[in-house]
């Protein structure tokens, strides 16, 4: 939400330090998110006053305008604009004028006729997209008065962002009420008179499920002015906001939402047709919006119909049916409780966001509606004229319950706080957010306001003292309970051991969303079984994620975008995978890497990383838990790694994870100019750590012979590994790579590994006669196994 401070000042006293201010809201649980001007900076523009406006004798559709400027200064101004005209107040720019954009004004010769300035359009001074015609200023405007100064363009305006459960706090009202207990100072709230009926008509209303929506007002005002304009200071107050002015039927409606909290609409009477229900969609329906999208309603959504179809989506957005005309002259005018339940999600199912279904969907005062309705009648007869008929309340008195009645106890508070306040403090809060609060032994008897739906327990109100009293004054003290560390298994590594191990090989951590672009996951892992979110926060986050890999690859390339090349990234979390109907919850720690082996430094030549570069930093990780047990990389395939390229990860022959450079197709696809190298472990397998056991070391001494193997390509270490294993007794210790060789001498196909093999005995000194014994079942084994052939 953005708010204008001038506007706030109205209701409450403010201090003129906006950093201090939006450091107390961010502390008592607002965070501001942003801080700008009304309007981008520019200088030397007056308001102007349009004396005569004549053809340009040159040009058919530019008018010389003679223009009354500062201190009586009259200036010629060539202007293109159809609404320029004799009469009317505009924003003047002088020669030498600054104005948004680096734009300079200066004397301009336009078909011959010099122009002494520019009449400015609203989106030349950065207020607004309108560009069709200049600017027009209310008549009692004053000529040649500042323009800044006049439409308060230096004012500040607050972007806040607000917690799901402070729906009350969506509006002028509530951040008065917010800000007058934060800084103890009165909130002075408006008037708000009733308006005399001047007519007795109404339009009947029906409301099918009272539960979703208990309380409906409706009000009928007739004989409206379709001329009339919206009054400056409102249509400023909306664009500072962030809505546009779209006329003062639908202004007004927009200004009471931000104003009061209460979110309205206005329909044209003449497009409704028998009366007004509130009732559940039925199948088949359609209905088409007010921004002129045409959505399929379902069984569980709410609208509001008339006698004939929908009318609208209830607490979302109008149907563009009985929406206002640009004649429309008699008006039904709506405000409504919905109920949060019946309102949360229908329209991000639609992709349909709207500031109204953010305040209901949040909780709604249902106590607003009257005071609503009275003050947007009242604007409306102010500003377009026309006569109010009584407002018809429908409602159902058995849903709204009564507020619950909480017990605030002193000595939870110091107990769950720390410290102590003054039980005249706590009632002097309390009050001023809106509760009534009765002094009982030992602490408050305190009954929520009906604005606030999110306080139900004692800890609710703990909760809004800590915050008013300043979580800063809070003093850091021992916990007054027993700390019991939990257990730590040396069977177990903790996660964050192994993100250490990776932080140390030069990888950073990344934090991603466990919910993913469908698209993106679907390029990643054609096929998948996934799970579909049913209320996602946009179209790109809806998706449970099955793998670790698309965040990371969607952080490369925004790494790529900012000229970031050489990334490491690894992230550890949840992925979610749906096997046989059944959905699993797998925490695994994931990687990826991407650019050179080493940063660019004199000493050494830029290489590009390959598989086996990541394939030492796994290592490192499975040496962390490697005691006893067996880590082997095997063959397979994954359809979004190179095929040749990469590797399943086993650990005692069960599933450990996955390595592999990622396929061309996709590196292109996704604009990486290499492919990067991926890796992926489960943590259940991962973290299970053997004991170390000591081990006597032989005395006796050890005898190496080398053996050379001609092999198929295909044959993989491990098979070798294997083979001489169980080829020989147990007098070897240990085997060792130490060449491989292809080229002249052997066969094309093939390869011929040197292989060390190292024998020991523990109770013995080995004889060439054992270790020829040894040699010669070793060799044996590897023909049978293998069809190997020796190399002298």
């Amino acid at each position: 939400m953005k708010v204008g401070l001038d506007w706030l000042r109205e209701w409450v006293a403010l201090g003129d330090d906006v950093a201090e201010l939006s450091h107390a809201l961010t502390m008592a649980g607002f965070e501001v998110e942003g801080r700008s001007l009304a309007a981008p900076p520019s200088t030397e523009v007056v308001i102007g006053e349009i004396v005569a406006a004549n053809p340009h004798p040159q040009a058919d559709k530019l008018r010389v305008c003679d223009v009354i400027g500062r201190d009586g200064e009259r200036l010629q101004i060539v202007c293109g604009a159809p609404n320029a005209r004799a009469g009317i107040k505009v924003p003047l720019a002088r020669v030498g004028a600054r104005l948004p954009n680096d734009v300079a004004i200066r004397r301009a010769k336009l078909r011959g006729v010099e122009s002494f300035g520019m009449l400015c359009s609203a989106r030349e001074l950065g207020l607004g997209e309108e560009h069709d015609g200049i600017m027009e200023l209310p008549i009692d405007a004053p000529t040649g008065g500042d323009f800044r100064q006049y439409l308060k363009l230096d004012e500040s305006v607050l972007e806040i962002n607000f917690t799901p459960n402070r729906g009350d706090a969506l509006s002028v009202l509530g951040l008065a009420r917010e800000l007058g207990v934060i800084g103890g100072t009165a909130v002075c709230l408006p008037r708000i008179d009733a308006v005399a009926a001047s007519h007795d008509q109404t339009f009947p209303v029906r409301v099918e499920d009272p539960t979703a929506c208990p309380r409906f007002a409706g009000r009928v005002v007739r004989g409206v002015d379709p001329t009339a304009t919206t009054p400056l200071y409102i249509e400023e107050r909306l664009r500072r906001a962030g809505l546009r002015s779209l006329g003062p039927l639908v202004d007004v409606t927009n200004y009471v939402m931000l104003e009061l909290g209460q979110p309205m609409h206005a329909y044209d009477l003449r497009r409704l047709s028998g009366g007004i229900v509130v009732r559940a969609a039925r199948a088949g329906e359609t209905l088409e919006l007010l921004d002129g999208s045409e959505v399929a309603l379902a069984p569980d959504m709410l609208v509001i119909a008339d006698a004939e179809a929908p009318v609208g989506l209830a607490g979302v957005m109008g149907g563009r049916k009985s929406g206002i005309a640009p004649d429309t002259t008699d008006v039904f005018l709506e405000a409504a409780h919905f109920a949060p339940d019946a309102i949360a999600g229908r329209g991000r199912r639609l992709g349909v966001i709207t500031d109204a279904s953010q305040r209901f969907e949040r909780g709604v005062d249902p106590e607003g509606i009257v005071r609503a309705m009275e003050r947007a009648t009242a604007l409306l007869l102010e500003i377009a004229g026309g006569s109010a008929g009584p407002i018809d309340l429908v409602e159902d008195a058995a849903a709204f319950k009564a507020r619950p009645t909480i017990v605030l106890r002193a000595r939870q508070i110091e107990r769950l706080l720390g410290i102590a306040v003054p039980a005249e403090r706590v009632a002097q809060i309390l009050t001023g957010l809106g509760m009534q609060v009765e002094a009982v032994e030992g602490g408050h008897r305190v009954v929520p306001p009906s604005w606030r739906f999110d306080l139900s327990q004692e800890a609710d109100l703990i909760e809004e003292v800590a915050r008013i009293v300043g979580y800063n004054e809070i003093p850091d003290i021992d916990a007054p309970m027993p700390q019991r560390p939990r257990p730590v298994p040396e069977g177990v590594i903790a996660v964050q051991r192994f993100a250490l191990a990776l932080v140390d090989r030069g990888y950073v951590e990344a934090i991603n969303y466990t919910f993913v672009d469908p698209g993106w996951q679907a390029k990643v892992h054609p096929g998948a079984a996934t799970l579909a979110l049913k209320n996602p926060i946009s179209a790109e986050l809806a998706e449970m994620r099955v793998s670790l890999w698309p965040g990371l690859l969607k952080g490369l390339r925004d790494n790529l975008n900012r000229q970031q090349t050489r990334v490491r990234m690894f992230e550890h979390g949840a992925k979610f995978v749906v096997q046989a109907n059944e959905l699993k919850e797998i925490n695994c720690i994931s990687g990826l890497a991407y650019g050179t082996v080493a940063a660019e430094q004199w000493a050494t030549p830029s290489t590009p990383l390959d598989f086996y570069d990541v394939k030492s930093d796994v290592e490192s990780l499975l040496a962390l838990s490697r005691a006893g047990a067996v880590d082997r990389f095997v063959v397979a395939h994954l359809p979004c790694l190179h095929p040749g390229r990469c590797a399943r990860i086993e650990r005692d022959g069960r599933a450990l994870g996955w390595i592999g450079e990622l396929h061309p197709e996709l590196a292109r696809e996704f604009g990486f100019s290499r492919a990067p190298v991926l890796f992926e472990l489960e943590l259940a397998v991962l973290s299970e750590a053997s004991l170390p056991r000591a081990r006597e070391l032989s005395r006796y001494p050890a005898v190496r012979r080398d053996l050379a193997v001609v092999v198929d390509e295909s044959i993989s270490f491990d098979a070798l590994v294997e083979s001489v294993t169980v080829g020989s007794d147990a007098a070897l210790s240990d085997v060792r790579v130490f060449d491989v060789y292809r080229g002249k001498g052997v066969e094309t196909g093939r390869k011929s590994v040197a292989l060390g093999l190292i024998f020991q005995d523990k109770n013995k000194t080995l004889t060439d006669a054992d270790v020829e014994t040894a040699l010669s079942g070793i060799r044996q084994r590897l023909q049978r196994d293998l069809n190997a052939v020796f190399r002298d």
